[in-house]
């Protein structure tokens, strides 16, 4: 009853949801944890009230800046003031008076992997006593994992660093591999594992097929007239989100807005905080939306263009009804979108043109290259720029290479060229393998549910109903009545009144 007590004490719960104690438990005890939960379940929770079961800071390492600072706003607001977010969102002055500062006031520090690359900020953190080690989004610490980050794989070495602390990783979507995965590059030593079903029953999955672009706009168009909000709808261009955010917009949809990671900060927080105080009903977004945001209403996802794989694909719809009432996500296949996801796949990773270069100039400029050090790579960025994606991999690689087979000479120039190329086509391989099955379920005639499943090694439970279009869904289920817009809008139009009216008076005083 000890856990039951905090959680009414410090979040107001009277339950835990499905899987939360008993990782708790686990955590309490000081033992590692290896925790699938879906989206919704509960994750932030788990190292919450773990980390007030023990003394000392909590360290959770989180791969989304929006997802960080979502999260440390969430808390604050829930009355915790002792919680701070580590990342490139803070000024070189706000960094440089944190580093001079006590950090062991914050219980909660959150930060990026990046940022745990950095010696001073490294040096730092192992002046605190941290409690528990926490890995969010724990399946990019895996090379087959969805959304790989190289940073996440020497997070075993950070860990080991900071005195092997507690280590709770938590992820929503993860096969056997990536588990695997998990337990060895984080180096937990017989961790225990909670795996709980991905499975989202009030979630009824569909996809559309059609053959014109502008076919699809147009569903889009209707479904989001029909469907009761709020929704999210997810694209894989940030200019096409723009561009049917600003279709919708002239075909009468109001309280619709465009999100991806190319806007400045503050007008990402800006929709971020509009979305989840009710004042936006649509967003047309990249994935860099909605990872860790506590929007328990959201009633539908749609998809209008087709994720790389189930994975992804998983994760996103689970972001639909975390309060468990009934939603909907539907994916809108469309014939001239066919080969966006495996272009999306090759150009994930640098060109081998350019990795070809980049090393072949390394060599002939420095010669034998036994460390990469911070003079050598600002030397040659400004000769062959690239992303910071791109340019993190072959660093990467590089040191992978250096560590396994020694320093990188002119005679080991062909070698380590040839392996950092043989990990390429490895990674693409697998990718446009995992394209192949998504691509096949979206052409099942099988129930949806059954397949994605058996796709993470569990059963289909009992049947359901509303479960996918194969199965059979009663769209009435998820339409909005016209008159309860009607009220909606009428009642929106109140308040604006009152607040306008307000605001107004407050100016005149």
């Amino acid at each position: 009853m000890i856990l039951e007590k905090l959680l009414k004490d410090r979040f107001g719960f009277s339950n835990f949801k499905l899987g939360q104690k008993e990782i708790v438990a686990d955590v309490a005890l000081k033992k590692d944890v290896v925790a699938l939960l879906p989206t919704g379940g509960g994750k932030s929770l788990c190292y919450q009230l773990s980390g007030y079961l023990h003394e000392g800071t909590v360290l959770i390492v989180s791969p989304l800046l929006s997802l960080m600072e979502d999260q440390v706003q969430q808390m604050k607001s829930s009355g915790e003031k002792r919680v701070i977010a580590i990342n490139s969102f803070l000024s070189y002055q706000e960094k440089d008076k944190l580093l001079s500062a006590n950090l062991s006031g914050y219980k909660f520090i959150f930060i990026s992997p990046e940022m745990l690359q950095v010696n001073r900020w490294l040096e730092k953190i192992k002046g605190l006593v941290i409690s528990l080690f926490v890995v969010d989004e724990a399946h990019c610490v895996s090379q087959w994992g969805h959304d790989f980050r190289t940073d996440y794989l020497k997070l075993g070495k950070v860990r080991e660093a900071l005195g092997t602390p507690t280590c709770l990783a938590l992820t929503a979507t993860a096969t056997k591999a990536v588990l695997a995965d998990i337990k060895t590059y984080l180096y937990l030593q017989s961790p225990v594992e909670h795996i709980n079903s991905i499975d989202r029953p009030n979630i009824a999955l569909m996809v559309e097929r059609m053959t014109k672009n502008k076919e699809k706009r147009m569903r889009l168009l209707t479904l989001i007239t029909q469907l009761q909000s709020p929704g999210i709808v997810y694209f894989s261009s940030r200019t096409k989100a723009e561009e049917v955010c600003q279709f919708l917009e002239e075909h009468g949809v109001e309280r619709v807005a465009y999100y991806h990671a190319g806007l400045a900060q503050e007008q990402r927080i800006l929709i971020q905080e509009q979305f989840l105080v009710g004042q936006l009903d649509v967003i047309c977004s990249t994935s860099a939306f909605g990872m860790g945001i506590n929007k328990p209403n959201v009633r539908f996802v749609i998809h209008y263009h087709q994720p790389t794989q189930m994975e992804s694909y998983v994760q996103e719809i689970g972001r639909a009804g975390r309060d468990g009432e009934k939603s909907i996500a539907i994916l809108l296949k469309s014939d001239e979108d066919s080969m966006l996801p495996q272009l999306l796949i090759e150009h994930e990773l640098p060109d081998n043109t350019w990795v070809l270069a980049v090393i072949s100039e390394l060599v002939a400029t420095w010669g034998t290259i036994s460390k990469l050090t911070d003079e050598l790579w600002n030397d040659i960025m400004v000769r062959y720029p690239n992303n910071e994606v791109h340019w993190r991999y072959l660093i990467y690689q590089l040191s992978s290479f250096i560590e396994n087979n020694g320093p990188i000479t002119e005679i080991e120039l062909e070698s380590c060229v040839t392996f950092i190329l043989t990990q390429m086509e490895k990674r693409t391989t697998d990718k446009l393998q995992k394209l192949q099955t998504f691509d096949d379920w979206t052409l099942t005639s099988v129930c949806r549910r059954k397949v994605i499943l058996e796709y993470f090694g569990e059963d289909k439970g009992s049947e359901i109903t509303n479960c996918c279009d194969n199965c059979g869904i009663d769209m009435e289920n998820y339409r909005f009545a016209q008159e309860e817009k009607a009220i909606q809008k009428a009642e929106d139009l109140t308040w604006s009144t009152l607040l306008g009216k307000i605001l107004v008076q407050e100016e005149m005083e």
